[in-house]
């Protein structure tokens, strides 16, 4: 998902004021979170104080479901303010702790510019790991800036687009032998309500699914998954390929194929230390509406370039990531040091060295559910055209 997940907010395309309310925020929330492990006084808390008591120092059994709420606030160039609600519930199934860890994050936001939206976000395991459903929904209705298309786009945007975006993205995978999944995909996705809004006086030549589209795609996914926590997986290997063919004769606007590979490694360096690695590919070929080309950016890969800002037929990325989760020295706070690599183009034949961008950064990480080896982090990316700055709970990868 991508795969489309995070803590209280993403602020992106990190300006000066941006930078300062993200770090406000995180600041708010570790200190929110230092004073509910204080020892209680010796009057009975109140109902707020036990929830954050439970949850910072997560008595709960390790087994047991653990589930959270919160309120959100945030700020970025794309929404202005913004208020929301997220939620994040994480379990074994059947309570059985040899099983992986699945997750269902949700989100819900609505700003003062009159913007809103509502995200799912899951990854679920059977019991005994024979079947995962990884998948997510969206529903916006939000502003998207837009750079144009091809690894030479200029670094200022061109066009600002308002739309409403629904997408559902679902897999369901069979195991049929250790670790090795098999099984069909979907992806639905409806833009509408767009207007291009050019940033200067210049008209700018309009992409393909200017006006909006819907289109649905089916297809097949082979996944080798040796991870046990995929909000911080300590050690094995993940590798997706997937085949997604959208045509005319199911109900698309345009007709086009695409493949996906996704290759991440994980190895422990000792108890606390993991060095984490990942190699991106995505790969179209025929008629491809703007909005579902291969973008470049956000929060996961090439972190620090707003997602979206390159954008094209095909992409290929690749990222490497040395963690501390925690420190030797504090048994809740660790760091994260980071680098990644990539481009877009329209062509293997017009694939060059020279149009691949670096990013790089750190962050820290505070241990949030103790029992279950789940961080909340805190990350800064720097690229040659400035910083992004993100809050989120697990991982980038």
């Amino acid at each position: 998902m991508p795969a489309w997940q995070d803590l209280f907010f993403n602020i992106y395309k990190g300006s000066n004021p941006d930078f300062a309310v993200s770090i406000i925020s995180f600041a708010a929330i570790i200190l929110l979170l230092l004073i509910t492990v204080a020892p209680a006084h010796a009057q009975k808390a109140n109902l707020f104080t036990r929830y954050w008591n439970s949850l910072v120092n997560d008595t709960t059994e390790t087994s047991r479901p653990k589930f959270l709420i919160y309120p959100t606030l945030a700020y970025a160039p794309e929404t202005s303010w913004e208020i929301g609600l997220r939620s994040l519930y994480v379990y074994y199934a059947k309570r059985d702790t040899t099983n992986r860890l699945s997750e269902i994050n949700g989100f819900t936001f609505y700003t003062i510019e009159n913007q809103y939206g509502l995200w799912f976000d899951h990854a679920l395991y059977s019991h005994q790991d024979k079947w995962i459903f990884p998948g997510r929904l969206r529903f916006q209705s939000f502003p998207l800036l837009y750079f144009g298309i091809g690894p030479d786009s200029p670094s200022d945007h061109i066009a600002q687009v308002d739309n409403t975006l629904i997408q559902i993205r679902e897999r369901a995978l069979r195991r049929i032998y250790p670790n090795l999944y098999l099984g069909l995909e979907l992806d639905f996705q409806s833009l509408s309500a767009v207007d291009f809004i050019a940033a200067g006086s210049e008209n700018i030549e309009l992409p393909a699914g200017s006006t909006g589209s819907t289109n649905l795609a089916f297809g097949l996914g082979l996944v080798y998954d040796k991870r046990h926590n995929v909000l911080n997986v300590r050690e094995g290997i993940f590798s997706e390929l997937a085949f997604l063919r959208y045509d005319n004769s199911w109900g698309s606007d345009f007709s086009w194929s695409s493949i996906l590979s996704d290759n991440r490694f994980y190895k422990s360096i000792n108890e606390r230390d993991v060095l984490a690695a990942q190699l991106l590919g995505q790969f179209n070929r025929g008629t491809v509406p703007f909005n579902q080309l291969a973008l470049m950016g956000g929060e996961s890969i090439n972190r620090g370039y707003y997602y979206g800002r390159y954008r094209d037929k095909n992409q290929l990325a690749a990222q490497l990531e040395y963690r501390m989760l925690p420190f030797s020295f504090a048994k809740r706070w660790g760091a994260a040091v980071f680098g990644s690599t990539g481009t877009v183009f329209d062509s293997v034949k017009n694939l060059t060295i020279s149009d691949f961008v670096w990013s790089g950064g750190g962050g820290v990480r505070f241990l949030i559910f103790p029992k279950k080896d789940i961080f909340t982090r805190l990350d800064v990316a720097f690229t040659r055209e400035g910083p992004g700055v993100y809050i989120f709970i697990g991982e980038a990868f």
